[in-house]
């Protein structure tokens, strides 16, 4: 090989290195070691990993995954590319990916198995992409829990700017990308033969059993005392229980699972559902324990399901951990600092320039928000000074992207796209805060 075209190959690798040895060579050790800024960065990042793993990967992911690895092996690749794909019906596709979030009350991260799953079968990318942002964005309980913290306007502004951006962002994804071949990751199925296949309804009322099963396990509570959604709230793990007893019957009657295996872990599942019943984790992770060992050991259709699922959870999870970590050390908890100051995200989102929309859409897309907890730390901001624009860009840009996510879309799609969709996303976010913020600011 010539020394130059050697160059030309291997220069990033090597700049990588000197970069590397340079930063090794010169870091402030004391420095560092006596900061205490630092410190609490560590400590922030380590305090949220633990709080990310104790309030969401058991009830929010893994009942995701197990969605996504049934939409993967349950749902032909025909009926989404029917429904979703390039040459479906566009009003229905895009009808359908942007409202999904009024069923799916997920946060950023909980969506990301979900939509790797109806992409992969083969969904267009301007529906999946509709599908991916709508389903954090237009969540009906943190709508009008912002409508009535943060006021009626806002959470009118957020319903409908969601809706927009989901189907808008779509469209420009598959405009931006339409010379892009879709070619579907497509794990190893062990589909059912066409005549083998048990019916639409069949189908549907067990993707229903899933959904209701993430929903109910994670309905939070809406800080008020009365109303539908308290009363949802007040049976949430009765419903979940029920819907758990229907999954049962449905491993027995579809699945031919092995009955007494079944009623086994539903027996043990109910045992500590009344001895732990102030600790709804404990028989939470009895039965995905139980469902992971039923699906796992079997040979038929069960198991290819099983294995869909564990390949969603192994690309997905270490890359969400490993975002949730440096959003701590950048950002924090709530309330809590890290490397940035909270003061400086304050500062910066004051009134209702275009640069205070364009950083409330930056900081809302790289922060971490869980499902609902984005309208308490906007009430605080506002509460500082923070304007109406800038507020509503941050509402809009935050719960549909975090750094976490932002990894594992890059996983699923690609740099160029995720950078796009980020962008976009984030342009948005900033017009529609200036726009809101001119009209109620």
């Amino acid at each position: 090989m010539h020394v130059s075209s050697f160059w030309r190959e291997q220069w990033k690798a090597l700049a990588l290195m000197v970069m590397a040895f340079l930063l090794c060579f010169y870091l402030p050790v004391e420095a560092l070691q006596q900061s205490e800024r630092l410190r609490n960065a560590v400590w922030e990042s380590l305090y949220l990993v633990r709080w990310y793993a104790q309030e969401h990967v058991l009830l929010c992911l893994i009942p995701a995954f197990f969605i996504a690895g049934a939409i993967a092996a349950f749902i032909s690749q025909d009926a989404v590319m029917k429904y979703l794909g390039p040459k479906a019906n566009q009003v229905l596709a895009y009808g359908v990916a942007s409202v999904s979030g009024t069923i799916l009350a997920v946060c950023s991260c909980t969506v990301l198995p979900l939509f790797a799953g109806i992409y992969r079968m083969g969904a267009g990318l301007g529906p999946a992409i509709a599908f991916l942002y709508s389903g954090p964005a237009i969540n009906v309980l943190a709508i009008i829990l912002t409508a009535r913290v943060l006021g009626l306007p806002l959470g009118i502004a957020r319903a409908i700017g969601a809706i927009v951006f989901s189907v808008v962002i779509g469209l420009a994804m598959q405009f931006i990308f339409r010379n892009d071949v879709l070619e579907p990751v497509k794990a190893p199925s062990m589909l059912l033969e066409e005549d083998e296949m048990r019916p639409l309804w069949q189908n549907g009322l067990f993707f229903a059993v899933l959904v209701g099963l993430l929903v109910f396990a994670n309905w939070a509570n809406p800080n008020v005392t009365t109303g539908v959604w308290y009363a949802i709230y007040a049976l949430k793990w009765w419903l979940t229980g029920l819907l758990g007893l229907a999954l049962a019957a449905i491993l027995i009657a579809w699945f031919h699972l092995n009955p007494g295996k079944v009623m086994l872990i539903t027996g043990v599942t109910a045992v500590l559902s009344w001895q732990f019943h102030s600790q709804p984790l404990v028989p939470f992770s009895a039965a995905v324990l139980g469902l992971s060992w039923l699906t796992s050991t079997s040979k038929g259709e069960a198991g290819e399901w099983f294995e869909l699922s564990w390949d969603y959870a192994k690309q997905i999870l270490p890359l969400l951990l490993i975002g949730v970590l440096i959003a701590g050390a950048l950002l924090g908890r709530p309330d809590h600092e890290a490397l940035i100051p909270a003061s400086w995200v304050v500062w910066a989102v004051g009134g209702n320039s275009v640069w205070a929309n364009f950083f409330a859409a930056i900081a809302g897309a790289f922060m971490y928000f869980a499902t609902l907890t984005e309208v308490p730390i906007l009430q605080g901001l506002i509460g500082n000074g923070m304007g109406q624009g800038p507020a509503l860009a941050l509402l809009l840009a935050g719960p549909a992207l975090s750094l976490p996510n932002m990894l594992v879309i890059r996983s699923v799609i690609g740099t160029k796209k995720t950078a796009v969709f980020v962008a976009l996303v984030v342009a948005m976010a900033t017009l529609s805060g200036i726009i809101y913020g001119a009209i109620w600011g």
